[in-house]
């Protein structure tokens, strides 16, 4: 007998082979009504599967979050069955599940076009209406082999070849269709529900190879109620309508050009809300006793293979060589740069933690398939530092840089995050032990976290080829999760190159280094805030948050003096001084997003007044000027300026900087 041990610790013994249904059945026949799958000793399994010794169990009902990858896998062979059966002739290759949904690969003559979803979407609806139940088997490869040549599928030939030997090749059935799939599946195609849509077709060489065919990519999704799929449509309309390309142009913040490829061009207003940033990071780590500095783009390949770039990163790296035949590197990551600043003089001990910050351009190569607006480029700028620190300051030291980034996001108007501990990657440098120690020191320090209440979560095997990280991942305005900030602890890269400090004990020590990072990518971050605020940004990061309209030309002479008195103030503003109607020049502005219009006329020159208008606003208010530019200076003012103006509770008197 085998021992079978459910969640809430109760034990049964079973006969060996038994199936996860009949245990489920066991228990209540509405339990094995409701299951849909099941974990062994966490592993997701068919419910078919054989138990064959004591293990844990756990038995997954339909809406139970981890079925959803089933619903939309078993989905994704019921498309290519209604394919193969409305386009005979049409060869299937490969078709996984997604972030947000699925997709399958078809290889045909005649190109798909969302014309034939209606279709193709009915065919589904009606295999997954007969309920047919998944079946797996397990065949040998020259069955396998000769069963999909015998029917034309030369692609699952190939995948056939690419199985490992010592791996069982599984086939699945739903009725008559079958395909080559690891598996699990839901018990059944009536399982999968009807809450799925096509979404788009798209080109994509077989096996990613620019040399193989071209295939077809239909990309589709499914939820496992149709309340589900109905938010998420909706959320897909309203990113549309966000979509920073489009408000990027609208706003006229920056453009892309082919001979740039992945490169952005930033335009005056565009560049402005990008030093915004920078200046706003810049005295917030320089509050924190971060040191900028400033590091070569372009170094010699030999740094890169003492980092460990050049064996586990070349393939994101822009290589060049010069005429006396030395390699150098576009920098990927500026952390190598900081090591040598770090290096150049004698440290000791009492000059820990040294924290050094850098507006750093890198370049990564990224495929012209995932170049992205300014979300995914191949230049960009990171605010990036580095903490070199001993062993027994890297609690403190992280959760002071916990502290800053949530402050930050805090400023930004984000407040839903989860923290992430991200582990040792397949392809990684250094000793186990020094990944031990790392990994050990940010499990204390996520621990202290969910002790403070904040979301955490474990991200298995997605650390930095060189260290664990703290992945800190906000949740913007209609729901999509975005992943910014980190928190990476290296014992590796510092003795790499030699780095040490004197310490207390006289003796040379290899630092720590906290590699950290807030906004992440500057320019990802700018797009994550103009889709985030649907580019209604706040005042103080509106690049132009004032713009002056005149009525007629009797208000000209006016409109300048305000247009002065504002710049005065400090506040970004231009006029409109066109021989057009105002009404024209609302909706111009508006189109642009621009926060203010301050509209003046004869009366307003007169009265010493402005009527103000606000973007998104029918209603126009009337205020006297300087009342109107010192309320506009104020609330122009960034986050970080606002705190150190406030009076705090232990200030005397009215006037001066708070006292702490």
């Amino acid at each position: 007998m085998i021992s079978v041990t459910f969640p809430d610790g109760a034990s049964r013994a079973y006969e060996p082979g038994i199936s996860g249904f009949d245990i489920a059945k066991s228990i209540s026949p509405s339990l094995a009504k409701r299951t849909v799958a099941m974990t062994v000793d966490g592993v997701l399994r068919d419910l078919g599967d054989p138990v064959d010794q004591s293990s844990r169990v756990e038995f997954l009902s339909r809406e139970d979050p981890r079925a959803l990858e089933l619903i939309r896998h078993d989905a994704a062979h019921v498309l290519a069955e209604a394919v193969q059966t409305l386009f005979p002739g049409t060869q299937v290759t490969i078709g996984p599940v997604i972030e947000n949904g699925f997709y399958y690969d078809f290889y045909r003559d005649e190109p798909f076009t969302p014309e034939d979803f209606a279709a193709i979407e009915k065919k589904m609806a009606e295999i997954i209406a007969k309920d047919r139940p998944f079946t797996k088997e397990i065949w040998t490869r020259d069955a396998a082999k000769s069963w999909f040549e015998t029917h034309g599928e030369a692609f699952k030939v190939e995948l056939v070849d690419s199985i490992p030997g010592d791996e069982d090749l599984k086939i699945y059935k739903q009725g008559d269709w079958l395909d080559l799939c690891r598996g699990p599946h839901l018990p059944s195609t009536g399982k999968i529900g009807n809450a799925f849509k096509l979404m788009k077709v798209a080109g994509a060489y077989w096996r990613g190879d620019s040399n193989r065919p071209m295939l077809q990519r239909i990309y589709a999704t499914a939820f496992a109620k149709q309340e589900e799929l109905a938010a998420y449509l909706k959320q897909l309309e309203e990113a549309e309508r966000r979509d920073h390309r489009r408000l990027g142009r609208e706003m006229d913040l920056f453009h892309f050009q082919e001979e740039g490829p992945g490169a952005v061009f930033w335009h005056p207003k565009g560049w402005t809300l990008f030093q915004t940033l920078i200046s706003y990071m810049r005295r917030r780590q320089q509050a924190e006793g971060y040191l900028e500095v400033n590091t070569p783009q372009v170094l010699d390949r030999a740094l890169w293979e003492t980092s460990g770039h050049w064996q586990t990163y070349r393939e994101n790296m822009f290589v060049t060589q010069t005429e006396d035949e030395r390699i150098f590197a576009l920098k990927p990551m500026n952390c190598p740069g900081h090591v040598q600043i770090f290096k150049n003089g004698l440290k000791s001990y009492r000059d820990l933690p040294m924290k050094i910050a850098e507006f750093g351009v890198v370049h990564r190569y990224e495929p012209s398939g995932a170049i992205h607006g300014i979300m995914r480029v191949r230049a960009f700028t990171q605010d990036d530092a580095h903490i070199f620190c001993t062993e027994e300051q890297i609690m403190a030291e992280s959760l002071k840089v916990n502290d800053l980034i949530l402050s930050i996001y805090e400023d930004f108007g984000f407040d839903d995050i989860v923290i992430k501990l991200s582990t040792r990657p397949e392809k990684r440098v250094g000793s186990e032990e020094a990944w031990d120690k790392a990994e050990a020191a940010l499990l204390l320090v996520l621990d202290v976290l969910k002790q403070r209440g904040l979301k955490t979560a474990i991200n298995p095997g997605e650390g930095a080829f060189y260290g664990p990280k703290l992945e800190y991942t906000l949740r913007d305005a209609i729901g999509r999760e975005w992943q910014c900030g980190t928190t990476q602890v290296d014992f590796n890269l510092p003795g790499r190159f030699g780095a040490f400090y004197i310490a207390a004990d006289s003796e040379k020590t290899t630092p720590v280094m906290i590699h950290r990072a807030m906004f992440g990518s500057l320019e990802r971050f700018t797009g994550i805030l103009i889709e985030h605020f649907a580019g209604h940004l706040p005042l103080w990061l509106s690049p132009l948050q004032i713009v002056v309209a005149t009525i007629t030309q009797e208000g000209d002479d006016y409109a300048f003096e305000v247009i002065e008195a504002a710049r005065a103030r400090g506040l970004r503003v231009e006029g409109d001084l066109r021989n057009e109607k105002i009404n024209y020049k609302v909706r111009e502005h508006s189109l642009a997003k621009v926060p203010v219009l301050l509209v003046v006329g004869k009366r307003e020159a007169m009265e010493r007044t402005v009527s103000i208008r606000r973007l998104g606003s029918q209603d126009q208010a009337g205020m006297g000027l300087d009342a109107a530019l010192d309320s506009l200076g104020e609330e122009a003012a960034a986050p970080d300026l606002k705190r150190m103006r406030r009076p705090s509770d232990f200030q005397r008197g009215a006037a001066g900087p708070a006292r702490t």
